[in-house]
């Protein structure tokens, strides 16, 4: 009896602690308002983005990926996204704080330094 209990706590933990790496696992996609003019790769939230056409994918994501400050970065440099999403889409609130500094810079507003 005490060895079930024993094998079924192992279990626990084992499956409680495997979930986050299974959840950074889901690769980030960024669609972008505009297509660029040639494939890319960039270096955001600990993750390498290849991009081509109006799509960027990490494939193989880090806990800071899918994160405001990782779509911040990758808006600073490659211009409006329209989508960001792994598991689920980034919400309206955040995507627009997400894009704040490309917006201002495409008007041709103050450009805010590069994080």
């Amino acid at each position: 009896m005490k060895l079930l209990t024993l094998a079924a706590a192992c279990a626990a933990v084992a499956t409680l602690s495997a979930a986050p790496a299974f959840a950074a696992s889901e690769a980030v996609v960024v669609k972008l308002a505009q297509p660029l003019p040639a494939a890319t790769k960039i270096l955001a939230g600990e993750a390498v983005f290849a991009c081509e056409g109006d799509t960027c994918v990490a494939a193989s994501p880090q806990s800071l990926t899918f994160s405001t400050s990782t779509c911040k970065a990758i808006a600073s440099k490659l211009g409006v996204i329209t989508s960001f999403s792994a598991l689920k889409p980034m919400d309206d609130t955040r995507l627009g704080a997400c894009n704040a500094t490309a917006v201002a810079r495409a008007a041709g507003g103050p450009q805010m330094a590069k994080q």
